[in-house]
């Protein structure tokens, strides 16, 4: 009986080890830690407790792909050093996503996977009516500006990591004109055609997977869920919230129809999600596991 259940705890303890280092890059207007509290709240910790070797990076809340994507190379390297690693499996939210593409596209030896997470690909109308609204200098668009400028200034000092932040960068980077421009740049893991499948495994031995959620409102008591209401009425097809399902698939989509908003996939706001589809966190755990099965 000990021995069935030593062999059960060390099953468990071994989860969601993978061969190389887990490294989250959070998205827009967010953060590896403030005040306490995880940009991916208690993701990191449940990955952890299977065993997994976790970073999370902490990368200019709002700017562009390619400085966002070098700040990312320079900690990686950092992780590289540390661990003695080949190389880390990079698991980006949002913007995340493409973030982490750069990197493993101006540094593949650095990276064995690449897995978006309710990712920025082929860019979003929220942007895109953002993008609009600065261009023509409405009153709306330069108050939303002051407020995300002040948050990433905000960011800024309670992280005690002062990075250079442009809201103004950031949307144009997450545009639908930017992103097809990028995937000209970066295209291992992009489906030829809008909602379609990329390669699971790139020329360069990159892996690359992809998963999202297609609702807005998932818990009442969650304020954020409100804003993601709103700003789903940009959009006439099936989506996050913040993102069209079909702007963020990248290499083998692992489920697109996860009872998530764009923030729910980030255990956010503090672990408030829909009770009818599957925890958070669990999904991580799962694709960490499905990583240790790669051999990744």
């Amino acid at each position: 009986l000990l021995f069935l259940c030593n062999g059960s705890l060390a099953a468990a303890d071994s989860y969601t080890r993978t061969r190389y280092p887990i490294v989250l890059i959070h998205g827009m207007a967010f953060f590896d830690d403030l005040l306490g509290v995880s940009g991916w709240y208690s993701i990191p910790r449940q990955l952890r407790k299977g065993g997994a070797e976790v970073y999370v990076l902490q990368v200019s809340a709002l700017n562009t792909t390619e400085l966002r994507g070098e700040q990312a190379a320079r900690q990686i390297e950092t992780v590289l050093a540390t661990t003695g690693a080949e190389k880390v499996n990079l698991i980006g939210h949002s913007h995340g996503s493409p973030t982490a593409r750069y990197v493993a596209g101006v540094y593949p030896h650095y990276v064995a996977s690449v897995t978006s997470v309710n990712g920025v690909n082929r860019g979003t109308p929220v942007a895109d009516f953002m993008r609009e609204g600065l261009q023509r200098n409405s009153l709306g668009a330069r108050l939303f500006k002051g407020i995300m400028q002040a948050w990433g200034g905000l960011v800024n000092i309670l992280g005690g990591n002062p990075l250079p932040q442009s809201f103004a960068l950031e949307i144009d980077a997450l545009s639908t004109a930017k992103a097809l421009t990028f995937n000209v740049q970066f295209p291992d893991g992009m489906p030829a055609q809008y909602c379609g499948e990329g390669a699971a495994v790139a020329a360069s031995g990159i892996h690359y997977f992809s998963w999202t959620g297609n609702r807005a409102m998932t818990n009442l008591a969650d304020l954020s869920d409100y804003a993601m209401l709103a700003s789903a009425a940009l959009m006439e097809e099936p989506n996050d919230g913040l993102v069209p399902v079909c702007s963020t698939y990248l290499g083998q989509v692992i489920r697109d129809d996860y009872r998530m908003n764009h923030l729910d996939a980030i255990d956010h706001l503090f672990g408030l999600h829909s009770s009818k589809d599957t925890d958070p966190p669990v999904v991580y755990r799962q694709h960490a596991n499905r990583l240790q099965q790669l051999g990744l």
